[in-house]
């Protein structure tokens, strides 16, 4: 079922929009939906669903050029490759293409096999029957006329019916979009887009396959990048990638690299860790504090459920037998020789040090984990900020003062909401870094800021009246000045400490 390129962007133009026509076809202005955002400081492109089907055409268009193979075909090799042009280029011309298609899942098109149905019991019926084109589908089993019975470039061939049956369960109830396989059970040979298309006559089951096409496009293409903001159908697409802001038309500003919020001054590696670090450990840490002991042998955290104090380790290396109350084996606590309520300095000693070694690392955790969420809760109630600012900038209008004078107050939210986000993520760049001269330089530029942050949404928070208008404006336009000199002075000397190689890392 091949088609040439045109046909292949009528039929394959894929997103999340549903159309009427049992193809993929989409009316795409680009020059309306497409955005180019920042592109002296780091060039990237908002691309809307329709802009992303656009671009996959466009890929395979490229490729197709030079390579001159059927345009789904082509689509199967990019995906193979993460739709990395040069690499099929090079796998194409300089290896083994037919190992190429093989390891893509796809028939060579250049050496397409010849498949001829054998019935089960060569008799004089069957043979009556091919010549009058009837073929029996190998799945049903009914025997239909050839113009019934379709299949892929593998020759395998079955009634449209059950076709249309095993695609839509593989797409609806598996999720499967780019490798559906052959229906015939010993194929591996991928079932391609126009086929899918021309087969299923669902649109429901059509909008599924295009959704899961565009997103495995996506997912796939390192050059691109959904928005995690919620209910948002746009991607970023970048010449190259690199730990850097892109803000999408939705407003939302995340880091391209890792997908996460914007986290200047942290790298992506260490909130990946702190990330998982906190899932992991911040909901029951308090509760491990208070209510735990640690194994004496192996250190793993055990929670006492009944009144024995003879404990086993539930470590399966380890199983060490203890008492609960000092800790020591529970071995020799039978022997009249042994006194457990005696104190042994020497035993007491070792015990207490392992025991306030772990205590002192929870300490350490929470102290960075409490000023990391409370930066980020209060950045949730800045943001609302935004609403009482437009009914303090209306009411300041009221007392003479012109739209443009009263812009200042939005100025100050949009650093206020910055400078928390920065704090925020000092914290996590601060639990893993070693003490050190640069450090301590850096918490002093952290500490100025903090302290500058908090003075300026105090007075934001400020009822405003006519007697103190003037003086609040003058302290507003001061202080958030400051925050911006004092962030930017803060992330300039993590930078120059990442190209200077100042900063070491611990608990890593």
């Amino acid at each position: 079922m091949d088609s040439d390129i045109d046909s292949y962007a009528d039929e394959n133009d894929s997103g999340n929009v549903s159309t009427d026509d049992d193809n993929f076809a989409m009316d795409v202005d680009i020059n309306n939906t497409r955005q180019q955002v920042d592109l002296e400081s780091y060039p990237y492109e908002v691309l809307t669903t329709e802009d992303i089907v656009r671009h996959m055409v466009d890929c395979i268009k490229e490729v197709n050029t030079v390579v001159e193979i059927p345009a789904t075909t082509t689509r199967i090799l990019l995906n193979h490759f993460k739709w990395d042009k040069e690499k099929l280029m090079e796998r194409f011309y300089d290896g083994d293409q037919e190992k190429l298609f093989k390891d893509a899942r796809v028939i060579n098109p250049f050496n397409k096999p010849i498949y001829t149905p054998k019935p089960k019991f060569v008799t004089y019926l069957s043979f009556k029957i091919q010549k009058l084109g009837i073929e029996e589908c190998e799945i049903c089993f009914a025997s239909y006329p050839s113009n019934m019975m379709t299949g892929l470039a593998c020759g395998h061939r079955f009634c449209i019916s059950c076709w249309c049956e095993y695609l839509t369960t593989k797409i609806l109830e598996e999720g499967l979009g780019q490798s559906i396989a052959c229906a015939a059970h010993d194929c591996d040979i991928l079932v391609d887009d126009v086929t899918v298309m021309t087969l299923v006559t669902d649109q429901r089951v059509k909008s599924r396959y295009q959704k899961t096409v565009t997103n495995s496009f996506v997912e796939c293409n390192r050059l691109l990048r959904w928005c995690p903001s919620a209910d948002c159908n746009n991607a970023i697409k970048v010449q190259y990638v690199d730990p850097r802001p892109v803000k999408c038309t939705c407003g939302h500003t995340f880091c391209f690299e890792c997908g996460e919020n914007w986290h200047d001054p942290v790298q992506c590696r260490l909130l990946k860790k702190w990330i998982k670090k906190c899932d992991d450990d911040s909901e029951t840490s308090n509760w491990i504090a208070a209510n735990t002991k640690e194994c004496p042998k192996c250190n793993v955290t055990i929670e006492k459920d009944g009144g024995c104090n003879h404990m086993v380790c539930k470590n399966q290396n380890c199983k060490f037998d203890f008492c609960w109350v000092c800790l020591s084996s529970w071995e020799p606590h039978g022997a009249s020789w042994y006194n457990c309520n005696r104190y042994d300095e020497e035993e007491a000693r070792a015990a207490r040090d392992a025991q306030e070694k772990l205590r002192s690392s929870l300490a350490r955790y929470l102290h960075f984990y409490n000023r990391y969420m409370n930066h980020m809760q209060s950045l949730k109630f800045e943001h609302k900020l935004y609403a009482s600012v437009k009914a303090k900038m209306e009411e300041m209008q009221q007392h003479n003062m012109s739209w443009i004078e009263v812009q200042f107050l939005r100025k100050a939210v949009d650093i206020l909401c910055l400078c928390r986000q920065t704090l925020m993520y000092t914290y996590v760049f601060a639990y893993y870094l070693r003490k050190n001269n640069q450090s301590m330089i850096f918490e002093d530029n952290q500490k100025d800021l903090e302290s500058a942050t908090e003075k300026l949404s105090e007075y934001l928070e400020r009822d405003i009246t006519s007697e103190n208008l003037a003086d609040i404006k003058q302290k507003v336009q001061d202080k958030y000045r400051y925050c911006e000199k004092r962030r930017k002075v803060l992330l300039d000397h993590v930078h120059e400490g990442y190209e200077k190689d100042w900063w070491e890392y611990s608990d890593l």
